[in-house]
């Protein structure tokens, strides 16, 4: 057992450094595939939102390589992502072609790419809140979680864009069941009774 002052670029534990190692291989392979794709995009907004992501990205990785080498505060504090877009949903389901793989890369459209997009930024908020709670570093700890919101924000600019152009479907439920459902729990008012502790 190891107490006491440990230096803060050693401040790692063993499930820690497994789950950043695979936070920041995840952040790689995402950063990889957006350019890759990216001679692919066709639509001018796509293009705009998988360069603005993959810029906020690329900054974020660097963020969490400094953190986690040093066990220091970063030269500069993780940002807050911003999207452009609104945030309207359209509801409801309209008939279209079932989904397949493709069979070659001429197939590569838009839709494609910004389904690639949004599987990456859901796959790393999910990596990153699962390793921040396994963290020893406070830094990291920090870094990871403040990272999440962004993860989200992406994923959801990602599926504003896909919902807009019929590749993401959002169904919803009759007003009937919706109101039930909104209406399924209540706040608690007053003070609660708390038992007493065993003495």
């Amino acid at each position: 057992m190891q107490g006491g002052a440990v230096p803060p670029s050693m401040n790692h534990g063993g499930h820690e450094l497994f789950d950043v190692k695979e936070v920041l291989s995840a952040t790689l392979g995402a950063l990889n595939q957006a350019m890759i794709l990216r001679p692919h995009v066709q639509d001018p907004e796509l293009l705009d939102i998988l360069d603005r992501q993959y810029r906020f990205t690329l900054d974020e990785y660097n963020i969490l390589v400094e953190s986690f080498k040093t066990g220091k505060d970063p030269s500069h504090p993780t940002q807050r992502y911003q999207m452009k877009a609104g945030s309207d949903f359209i509801y409801g389901m309209k008939e279209k072609a079932p989904s397949k793989p493709i069979q070659s890369t001429g197939e590569i459209n838009d839709e494609i790419i910004s389904g690639f997009l949004l599987g990456a930024t859901k796959e790393g908020a999910t990596g990153k809140t699962a390793a921040s709670l396994e963290v020893c570093n406070p830094v990291v700890r920090r870094v990871l979680a403040d990272s999440v919101p962004n993860c989200i924000e992406m994923a959801y600019e990602l599926s504003i864009y896909q919902n807009k152009h019929q590749y993401y479907q959002v169904p919803q439920l009759n007003d009937q069941d919706m109101n039930m459902l909104l209406n399924s729990f209540a706040s608690f008012q007053g003070q609660p009774g708390m038992p007493n502790n065993l003495q």
